[in-house]
């Protein structure tokens, strides 16, 4: 059995969500539905739930105020949300799970399939520290982002990456300290979430950060050395966009 905590404050909403999970999830129980982040602190202190669904906007307030307000976060939580491309991608940095209003009860029956897979792991809470990082500066040079390990998850700040390595269904991170870490998800996918931060796909196989660009050799696609010394082939298609990213440098 979850044991479930709901914050939604849009009545739709609210209703398309519970119908749902009636429907669809029997071994799911709703301990309380609440409309706002106080409502939110008592039931989560009164039920100490496994799961929190909310909404990341409540009126004028968000639910990660709520979530800085807790002295402990010992439950999981699956942010829900129509718009807000800020929080979404503080959300993906820090590796939690989050829904596009509106889902279908496949993209939720998928969300609480990979919550259950962490349980059975019992891989420990570790994004939030990304989470509440962004939230407050996102807009800056010091952006973290929460990779999975054996262990879990470990947090990175993103300037520390080198460049990204794609090998089939997995993505190889290379660190300023050296080390580097083997991550089961597809170079495509840290494209897509870094690519707001000065990373650029200069090869099928190579995701690189700008900002730890050393040179650039000229040739048919030419090739750039990165600060770790590491030489990477550009590929011809790449080239025009990756010369033009250079010189805005």
């Amino acid at each position: 059995m979850i044991r479930v905590i709901i914050i939604e404050d849009e009545e739709n909403s609210l209703q398309l969500l519970t119908g749902m999970l009636a429907e669809h999830f029997a071994h799911i129980k709703v301990l309380a539905v609440c409309s706002n982040n106080a409502e939110a602190k008592a039931a989560i202190t009164a039920f100490h739930p496994d799961l929190v669904i909310s909404d990341v906007e409540l009126g004028e307030e968000t639910v990660f105020t709520l979530l800085q307000q807790l002295e402990e976060i010992n439950f999981e939580i699956l942010f829900t949300t129509g718009y807000d491309k800020y929080a979404i991608q503080a959300i993906k940095f820090a590796a939690l799970d989050y829904l596009v209003k509106p889902f279908t009860a496949a993209e939720l029956a998928e969300a609480i399939r990979q919550y259950e897979e962490r349980q059975a792991k019992k891989q420990p809470m570790r994004q939030f520290h990304a989470l509440f990082h962004n939230l407050k500066l996102f807009q800056g040079d010091m952006k973290k982002i929460a990779l999975p390990t054996v262990t879990g998850l470990t947090v990175f700040a993103v300037k520390d990456i080198i460049h990204c390595r794609g090998e089939v269904n997995y993505t190889q991170f290379f660190f300023v300290s050296g080390q580097k870490l083997l991550v089961v998800k597809t170079l495509k996918e840290y494209e897509e979430l870094l690519s707001d931060c000065g990373f650029i796909r200069v090869h099928k196989s190579h995701l690189i950060n700008m900002q730890h660009v050393k040179s650039y050799t000229r040739g048919e696609g030419g090739s750039v050395t990165m600060s770790d010394g590491t030489v990477i082939d550009v590929s011809r298609r790449k080239k025009d966009e990756f010369l033009q990213r250079l010189e805005k440098l």
